[in-house]
């Protein structure tokens, strides 16, 4: 073996030896996110199976959705029923798309007997009908009892890729409930309902706003990521040990 050979060699085994040691790194970070997606998958099939059982109940008094708030914390998609007065000039308008159509979902304002107020998603609009005066048959007027799935308030914008609700224009991009309120024109010290109530398909005069627009079928994708990362890691492997094999052969 010429002296060349031999320095060429030498010079090759660190090189070797950083690759194989990021290999190896990315090799466990692969395996790390495939053991993520199924945690995730378990994750998502326990919500699921929660969200089936909870819309499948028996709706539920106001006061006991409530009850179960404070304990929990979590109330959501469980069936509700709350009676009082719409009060359509608090309207607060969600954007949002049904049916691959965009408009927004109607938040309204209900005065409840005790005097607090409840946000109500009463349901979707095309964007062409924000303005309430073009469905005028659907602000219904007096006591109405609405029935439909709590909704649990949101700590924060969920992501920063939301833009920020613009409350000058009565658009919001995120249910921010303490600001949706604020701006609702409530009386002064007016106290909420710490949830939201989504209404059911039940048919509102005019045909809007079209209730029953609650997401129910999360998707869930979480299986076919994991077979992703560890089908990555199990080709990175192979190469690895292709690699491995082949100095002995030449050898």
């Amino acid at each position: 073996m010429s002296e060349a050979s031999v320095k060429a060699g030498g010079r090759s085994r660190p090189r070797m030896a950083l690759l194989f040691s990021l290999g190896l790194g990315l090799f466990a970070i692969l395996l790390a996110l495939g053991t993520w997606q199924v945690q995730r998958l378990y994750w998502k099939e326990g919500l699921l199976e929660t969200i089936d059982q909870r819309t499948h109940s028996v709706p539920r008094p106001l006061a006991e959705v409530e009850k179960e708030f404070a304990a929990t914390g979590d109330v959501d998609y469980t069936p509700v029923t709350v009676t009082g007065t719409f009060l359509h000039q608090g309207e607060r308008h969600f954007y949002a798309t049904w049916e691959g159509d965009a408009g927004f979902n109607v938040y309204t304002p209900l005065a409840l007997d005790d005097g607090r107020f409840v946000l109500i998603n009463r349901g979707f609009v095309p964007y062409d009908l924000k303005d309430a005066a073009k469905r005028a048959k659907g602000q219904v007027t007096g006591k109405v009892t609405v029935t439909g799935l709590a909704r649990n308030p949101l700590p924060a914008k969920p992501s920063m890729m939301l833009p920020d609700n613009d409350v000058a224009k009565n658009i919001f991009y995120w249910k921010d409930r303490d600001v949706m309120a604020a701006s609702a024109g409530l009386p002064a010290g007016a106290a909420l309902v710490p949830i939201f109530i989504d209404a059911d398909k039940t048919p509102n005069p005019g045909g809007l706003p079209v209730g029953g627009v609650t997401i129910i079928d999360l998707p869930n994708s979480h299986l076919q990521y994991a077979m992703t990362w560890y089908g990555l890691a199990a080709a990175l492997a192979a190469v690895l040990i292709l690699r491995l094999r082949r100095p002995a052969k030449e050898e």
